[in-house]
């Protein structure tokens, strides 16, 4: 067992890492950014609203819904921001949201009072600046870093809060240094209590799915999946078809913009879905004890973290691979595998899903998470059996975490000009 003041590190950076959000985390931290700007200008109509953004935040805000507003994409969530946006809630910032707010956020998209550019000569991939003025006075607020984390805030000429320097980090505090080993212990050794916390990840990730079932959202691929598993005897009604529906289906609501809260990792919502859902759904399809439960769910989400300090909140990549290999990770566990096994698992998702593009946040995220949960499975069941890709093929390495470096290294560099090809086309598609 890790010592005491380890256990309490790494339980501080899931508390940190793990929580709740309402709506997509790149449009819902802009409007985020937009609240504070209208809280220090102590203006709720600010005349002018102004927000300059890295590509990978206006690349995950195109095309996905906003809750409580039946609308996509940064408009509708910068005026609701500055109209009953609360920075105080954080990622649930605008879970105020009423048809009134939004009547009158269209009226203030309608006066053109909001321009969205690209920021330019920044190096950070999650970079907010919004500035808000009335009256003539400007307020400006800056998010960089993570997803609430503020790094620079005036009034006018008075500077009220300015680190920016520590802007690579969330709290400009030194991240705890993991690997698959660490993260395997303190899931499988640390005492029930200090971890049952988890379970919050299950109460909200399960409970957004079956919401999203009984409704209509998105391309309905959970709904779909789960009505359709005797046709043509091609699914089947097993586990298997079990974690694809409730998986996709708790994407395809908070992708279509309801508002419905899930429990985020890593400042991605859908990455919270995934690292949850699979292992939930695997570990009450075989009746598996609370406290296996909750270990799995620990594994899964503390590897998601770790694979997520080296390749960057935002990236080229995917985040559904990373996700997927943290349930791949607590599925194996429930399976009865060790360390060994769960290294397995993770060689096998690395070797079969890197290289997946991220092109936004968007309603067909959902067929992402899908094809990486059902990757995750059956690098499950590989790793149960032994099986394992091996050192010889392409970019796995005997080592776990080198394999995992070889992944975020092209995710998070070799990825890069991929990123702007992808934002490209994006920008410049006949539907906008």
């Amino acid at each position: 067992m890790l010592e005491k003041s380890e256990r309490e590190q790494i339980i501080a950076l899931i508390h940190q890492e793990v929580v709740p959000a309402i709506g997509c985390t790149e449009p819902i931290a802009v409007a985020l950014c937009v609240a504070r700007a209208s809280e220090i200008l102590n203006n709720r109509h600010p005349q002018r609203i102004t927000a300059q953004l890295s590509a990978n935040i206006l690349k995950n805000a195109m095309g996905v819904g906003i809750p409580g507003t039946d609308m996509i994409g940064l408009p509708i969530a910068i005026a609701l921001g500055a109209l009953i946006g609360k920075s105080e809630y954080g990622l649930e910032v605008l879970k105020d949201c009423t048809p009134e707010a939004v009547e009158e956020g269209k009226q203030l998209i309608d006066a053109q009072a909001i321009q969205i550019s690209l920021k330019e000569g920044i190096k950070e991939k999650l970079y907010i600046e919004v500035c808000c003025e009335a009256d003539g006075n400007k307020a400006t607020a800056i998010i960089s870093g993570g997803h609430t984390h503020f790094v620079y805030e005036s009034l006018n000429d008075e500077v009220l809060l300015n680190i920016q320097s520590g802007a690579g980090h969330e709290g400009g505090e030194t991240e705890m240094e993991l690997n698959l080993k660490k993260v395997f212990e303190f899931a499988t050794t640390t005492p029930i209590e200090e971890i049952r916390f988890i379970l919050e990840a299950k109460r909200l990730n399960k409970s957004a799915a079956e919401r999203s079932l009984a409704g209509s959202y998105g391309h309905e691929l959970g709904k779909t999946l789960r009505e359709s598993r005797s046709e043509k005897h091609l699914m089947g009604d097993n586990t298997f078809t079990h974690i694809l529906s409730y998986t996709s289906a708790a994407c395809d609501a908070r992708m279509a913009g309801a508002m419905i809260p899930v429990m985020s990792n890593s400042g991605s919502g859908n990455q919270g879905i995934a690292a949850t859902l699979p292992v939930v759904v695997y570990a009450e399809d075989n009746q598996k004890t609370e406290e296996e439960l909750i270990r799995a769910l620990t594994l899964s989400h503390l590897t998601v973290i770790y694979i997520k300090q080296s390749l960057g909140r935002l990236s080229a990549l995917c985040g559904c691979v990373v996700a997927a290999t943290g349930s791949s990770c607590g599925i194996t566990y429930l399976m009865g595998g060790g360390y060994e096994q769960v290294a397995y698992a993770v060689k096998n998702m690395i070797a079969n899903l890197t290289g997946i593009i991220c092109d936004g946040a968007k309603p067909s995220c959902a067929l992402k998470l899908t094809s990486g949960v059902s990757t995750a499975v059956l690098s499950a069941i590989l790793a149960m059996e032994q099986k394992c890709v091996t050192a010889v093929e392409g970019i796995i390495e005997d080592d776990v975490d080198l394999s995992i470096r070889n992944l975020t290294r092209i995710g998070s560099e070799g990825m890069n000009e991929t990123d702007k090809m992808v934002l490209d086309i994006m920008t410049h598609k006949h539907c906008y």
